[in-house]
């Protein structure tokens, strides 16, 4: 008879990676920089113009996710707008349209005056949740868009398996709905361009991703999505490597999607739960991965400008 595994208890100790906590600030006269604000919310801003992935703010704790409808908290999304302080956002982007993603987005929008920018499903969820239907542009794979000054390109990529809520989303959803209403929907690899200044990222919202689907782009920075990627086997976490940040030839790689998403954003993050993740593994064979590059792998801090176009400090 087989034994069940057991899992791990407790979570990892962010302060064993403290040194790593050290994308440079940005300064006053950067031309673009990135806020983290948890998950997959990035808002890039070059003081004039600003482009915000996700947004998602709402953060219901566990009991709401398996119990309770969900619903956008307008106030809490108002508050960390505020306190964010963004230029004027051109789009919001949800990475795909799981509710960790996309449970704001549309309510971002309608606060900022932004335009949504995403598949089919993001945009049946924008819809249920009363953004205008002119203010909701639906891209296909591989298309490029522009949002004031940044150029967007869409490339196809999966969610990190297992998917809880794999599928499609192919009519509205309500603004309160429980978290299956949420499927994946379309996954992006997103390709930021700032044409000012040159700049160039890749966003890779979830830890999962389609093999030589990014080969040929170039991007100086990757934001590399790790959420459950602890979990996979180690062929699989060297594969996620090698089809992101080697085939975009990043040397800047920033970590996110690695916090408790169950917990306020006015609290400092904590790494998800090792039955849900093992940040601790992921810190070891990508940082074995980048020293193989000669890449510098970072984690970032919630609410700082950051540039890590700068490059401070060395490789790992």
């Amino acid at each position: 008879m087989r034994s069940i595994p057991r899992l791990k208890p407790g979570r990892p100790d962010l302060r064993k990676y403290a040194e790593a906590f050290d994308v440079p600030e940005a300064a006053g006269e950067a031309p673009l920089s990135v806020t983290f604000l948890g998950v997959s919310t990035l808002l890039f801003d070059d003081g004039r113009s600003a482009l915000l992935t996700d947004g998602f703010f709402t953060r219901p704790g566990p009991l709401s996710v398996l119990a309770r409808r969900l619903r956008p908290d307008r106030g809490l999304v108002a508050r960390c707008l505020e306190r964010a302080a963004p230029s004027r956002i051109e789009a919001v982007v949800p990475v795909h349209t799981h509710f960790d993603h996309v449970l704001d987005s549309a309510t971002v929008a309608q606060h900022t005056g932004a335009v949504l920018l995403g598949g089919a499903s993001a945009a049946n969820v924008a819809r249920g949740h009363g953004l205008p239907e002119a203010r909701i542009e639906t891209v296909g794979p591989g298309q490029d868009r522009s949002a004031g000054p940044y150029g967007l390109t869409f490339v196809p990529s999966a969610h990190c398996p297992p998917d809880r809520y794999p599928g499609t989303v192919g009519a509205p959803v309500a603004r309160e709905a429980r978290a299956s209403s949420y499927r994946c929907g379309e996954t992006w690899s997103l390709l930021v361009r700032h044409r000012p200044s040159g700049r160039t990222a890749l966003v890779q919202g979830s830890a999962g991703f389609v093999p030589y689907a990014l080969d040929g782009r170039r991007c100086e920075v990757a934001y590399l999505g790790v959420g459950g990627l602890g979990l996979r086997p180690e062929s699989y976490i060297r594969a996620y490597w090698h089809h992101t940040v080697r085939a975009v030839g990043a040397r800047f790689v920033v970590l996110t999607h690695w916090d408790d998403f169950f917990r306020p954003l006015d609290r400092p993050l904590r790494a998800l739960p090792y039955a849900g993740d093992d940040l601790d593994v992921t810190m070891r064979l990508l940082g074995q991965e980048a020293d193989t590059d000669g890449a510098a792998l970072r984690l970032p801090r919630a609410w700082r400008r950051e540039d890590p176009w700068a490059r401070g400090g060395t490789p790992r």
